[in-house]
């Protein structure tokens, strides 16, 4: 596939959350070649070019997993006859068993291969890698930094269990595929029905005190929105607490209101 002649500039690599580092890449190129790789995002697919102004243009991994550097950089060439400058990460590898590196990329290709030093936030390099981490830890300021915008991910509204509206709080209930999702417990968050972003608060994890299954819920505050049929995202604010379970029905209750009451002084800070 040949791409516009009028690209001169490109920046290669995976890109998924295209946070703060990746970000240094784009500022400097026409265009972002994106290794596609079909899991464990931040941010899914086509859904990059929502955070960059660049022309995305995507080669899925399967694909040229099995292409030698010399095959991948002809493959380059191929896809974009004007290509005069590379812009990659100082730890960027490619071809078959990463064997082919910056240095390489350049003497293969004959363009000007331009290649940027770590990035860091706080001492710590910025990496998809250690965002997940700090998602999984529940450290979601840490990773809205290292972002550089909030981290939401995106969901199906599906039937809960019918347990919160009739004993608890009205929740809406989410079917979210290829996100990272962030540790199990209650955060506070924005959740975006009808184009508009609704303040929240929203558990991730295991139903432990009920059914035991796992669920996204989100509860909207300060405001009934009955039957929502359509997909929804989610903003992650902040950590509220870690799941756990209760001894009854009551105290989960009494704990959920603790929940709204932080995430609304979270929210309005």
């Amino acid at each position: 596939m040949q791409y516009s002649n009028g690209i001169k500039r490109i920046a290669i690599g995976s890109f998924d959350g295209m946070h703060v580092a990746h970000q240094v890449l784009a500022a400097q190129v026409d265009a972002l070649v994106i290794i596609e790789r079909n899991g464990g995002y931040l941010t899914p697919g086509f859904k990059r070019s929502h955070y960059t102004s660049k022309i995305c243009c995507f080669y899925h991994f399967d694909v040229i997993r099995s292409l030698t550097p010399e095959a991948f950089v002809q493959r380059l060439l191929a896809d974009f006859p004007a290509l005069e400058m590379i812009v990659v990460g100082y730890d960027f590898h490619f071809g078959k068993n990463k064997a082919g590196n910056a240095e390489m990329l350049q003497a293969l290709s004959s363009k000007e291969v331009v290649i940027v030093d770590e990035v860091r936030c706080d001492g710590i390099a910025i990496h998809s890698r250690t965002i997940k981490t700090f998602l999984r830890e529940g450290k979601i300021e840490m990773a809205n930094r290292f972002l550089g915008r909030t981290y939401h991910i995106e969901g199906e509204v599906v039937s809960g269990q019918g347990l919160g509206k009739k004993e608890l709080v009205p929740t809406l209930n989410l079917a979210v595929q290829e996100y990272q999702l962030p540790m199990e417990g209650v955060y506070a968050t924005r959740t975006r029905i009808q184009g508009k972003w609704m303040n929240s608060v929203s558990f991730l994890g295991r139903r432990v005190t009920t059914d035991d299954a796992y669920a996204v819920e989100t509860h909207i505050l300060e405001k009934e929105v009955g039957s929502v049929k359509e997909a929804l995202s989610l903003q992650f604010i902040g950590f509220i607490r870690p799941n756990r379970k209760f001894d009854s029905l009551d105290a989960l209750k009494k704990q959920i209101q603790d929940d709204i009451g932080r995430a609304k002084s979270m929210l309005e800070a």
